[in-house]
């Protein structure tokens, strides 16, 4: 009988050796970051390929483009390379004989000036940077990332601080050494790191750390406000409430602000990377912009990283991902992340309303009579990518917003069918809980999820139910689960905070519900970024793309726009397209609108229950 060590030494003789990693951060405010691969091979035909589909980002995005100075060598010795004609992400080259190990060295040259993408965006600023392990790697095609042990080491430009999920072997000078972990692990661990940076314990919840860790690009940057610090403790404790168990060992909260990188939440079993404007902290408007990011990306922690769909738990980032169960993957994040941003306080239960209302208004466009929410799942690689003009003809990534919706309505039927005994928070603590455990993945199928909510409400027919709001064609807007929540979309002159922080953000003037179109700012100010079929602007004949000129007469300025909203009736805009100009009459109902939720006291406030906190009330204690 074979004894355990025996065991252990032939696991190891046939485990992958490990790779080795080492990046050169001190370019990065130049957008230049240089990395060596060490990988072990044998003699003979090698292709290496370069990460294509990256969790969590639902489309092959990876940035091959970016990759510059590309050299293989082999014991010092410069190897030739070919790119598979077929395949953009695939390098050919022969291992010569003797060679044990081979050395890729490249560049990853990142855009500059905030231009917008997940990891193929631009990720560093002169003060911090956001490395993605998977902007500067090769691997062995085949290689399975679960099981490829890889050591990473990191160099930091002089001053600069670093954080992480990985563990640190050893730190000295600015140079970092990783504890070896599988691929898989490092890819799903991103550093932040910059000039400013400060660490932020939020408290052990369910036995384990959290942090709140910020980068900037002036100190100022790291002046978090108290109530901000109080909200994310309370965040960690809802979350844990509603789940009842972790899947990790700790939790960061990598939060980059800065006006010159691209503004997204990316999600990681063990952190989320997270970026903004530098004062979004400070600037009362941004603040409301930004309040539901971090507790979204954390719910994925749960919902996409531990569970998650069969079709998007791929072997490696090179087989092509199914997305069409997004509508649960982000739709469902997307409603609890809300759920969790008032239960925190981050929000209010106004604010809470307003998130609901906008989303509804969004999806609202005449889109849906051909396109079902499961294809805008479907299509989220080509979504993605698609211009702003046309959207609402087109519909864009509505599987966020709609799916949160879908998962109201879910919610309120359950609540509704036993009377109020149970939740969705029993379907997310049975179906996302557990046992506290280490990061995994566990796969997914729908049959599954409809078999846990048939645990919780037995009554519903769940096949049906998602089938004739997420697979079929469902051109009546999605207001069911408002309504049965005991509220009505509805229409308000009174600007809501989320829109103004929604414009402030942006630099868009929201004027839809009013006029049919949403106005971009910055470089293009007036400029139509849409038109809503069927609203006042489309009948009178405006065009995205195009630009307001003149209101009534006038060289056009925002107040101008606002008092013709206001007074209504017949609006002369002139416009200008490409290098033609044009006169048009729109006529308009007078008076400004947002949408908003209006109170139905003929049924029961589920919102109001919603909304209230879980988790108990005492403080977390602080490491």
């Amino acid at each position: 009988m074979p004894t355990l060590a025996s065991l252990v030494a032939a696991a190891l003789a046939t485990a992958p050796q490990p790779m080795e990693v080492d990046v050169d951060l001190r370019d990065a405010p130049r957008h230049v970051l240089h990395s060596r691969v060490t990988v072990p091979v044998r003699p003979g035909p090698l292709t290496l390929v370069y990460p294509k589909w990256i969790p969590g980002e639902h489309g092959p995005n990876g940035p091959v483009s970016d990759i510059a100075g590309l050299k293989i060598t082999a014991g010092g010795h410069l190897l030739s390379w070919s790119r598979d004609p077929l395949d953009m992400f695939a390098l050919r080259v022969v291992v010569p004989d003797g060679a044990d190990r081979i050395e890729v060295a490249l560049d990853h040259v990142g855009p500059p000036g905030g231009a917008p993408g997940y990891t193929e965006g631009t990720s560093e600023s002169p003060r911090l940077a956001v490395l993605s392990w998977n902007q500067v790697l090769v691997y062995p095609q085949g290689a399975q990332p679960r099981n490829q042990l890889v050591a990473a080491r990191l160099l930091l430009p002089a001053g600069w601080k670093a954080a992480t999920a990985l563990a640190i072997a050893s730190a000295s000078d600015g140079a970092i050494a990783y504890r070896p972990v599988s691929l898989e692990t490092l890819v799903d661990s991103p550093v932040l790191a910059g000039a400013y940076l400060a660490e932020i314990p939020l408290g052990e919840v369910g036995g384990v750390p959290h942090w709140l860790v910020v980068a900037g690009d002036s100190e100022a940057s790291l002046s978090v406000p108290a109530d901000f610090r109080a909200g994310l403790e309370r965040l960690v404790r809802e979350a844990y409430a509603l789940f009842g168990a972790r899947h990790y060992g700790s939790y960061r909260f990598l939060l980059a602000l800065s006006d010159n990188v691209s503004h997204f939440g990316l999600e990681h079993h063990e952190s989320s990377d997270n970026r903004g404007h530098e004062r979004a902290l400070t600037d009362p408007d941004l603040r409301v912009s930004y309040a539901g990011l971090l507790p979204h990306e954390v719910v994925h922690s749960w919902n996409g990283k531990y569970r998650r769909p069969a079709g998007l738990a791929t072997p490696d980032y090179q087989q092509p991902m199914d997305d069409r169960l997004l509508w649960i993957y982000e739709g469902l994040t997307t409603y609890l992340g809300s759920v969790l941003t008032v239960r925190s306080g981050l929000t209010d239960s106004a604010g809470f309303r307003e998130t609901l209302a906008l989303d509804a208004f969004r999806v609202s466009t005449p889109g849906r009579l051909w396109r079902p929410l499961e294809d805008t799942a479907t299509a989220s690689p080509l979504l993605f990518r698609s211009r702003p003009d046309g959207a609402r003809r087109r519909r864009g990534g509505d599987y966020y917003p709609e799916g949160a919706l879908v998962w109201l309505e879910a919610d309120a039927l359950i609540r509704t069918e036993t009377r109020r005994q149970r939740s969705l928070d029993d379907f997310c603590r049975a179906f996302f809980g557990g046992a506290d455990g280490p990061p995994e993945v566990r796969p997914y199928e729908l049959a599954d999820v409809l078999a846990a909510l048939a645990r919780v409400a037995p009554s519903v027919d769940w096949a049906a139910f998602f089938a004739s709001r997420v697979t079929a064609l469902r051109p009546e807007p999605p207001l069911a689960g408002i309504e049965a929540a005991g509220w009505r979309l509805g229409t308000t002159e009174d600007k809501p905070a989320l829109v103004k922080a929604y414009e402030a953000t942006f630099g868009a003037e929201l004027l839809d519900p009013s006029l049919g179109v949403t106005l971009g700012g910055g470089d293009r100010p007036f400029s139509v970024v849409d038109v809503l079929p069927g609203s006042p602007a489309d009948r009178a004949g405006l065009a995205p793309g195009s630009r307001l000129v003149a209101v009534n007469g006038r060289a056009v300025t925002r107040e101008r726009v606002l008092d013709a909203l206001r007074r209504g009736g017949k609006v002369e805009l002139i416009v200008s397209d490409a290098d033609f100009f044009r006169v048009l009459a729109v006529e308009l109902a007078p008076g400004l609108r947002y949408p908003t939720l209006v109170r139905d006291g003929n049924r029961p406030d589920l919102l109001a229950a919603i909304a209230a906190p879980r988790a108990a009330m005492a403080s977390p204690a602080r490491p």
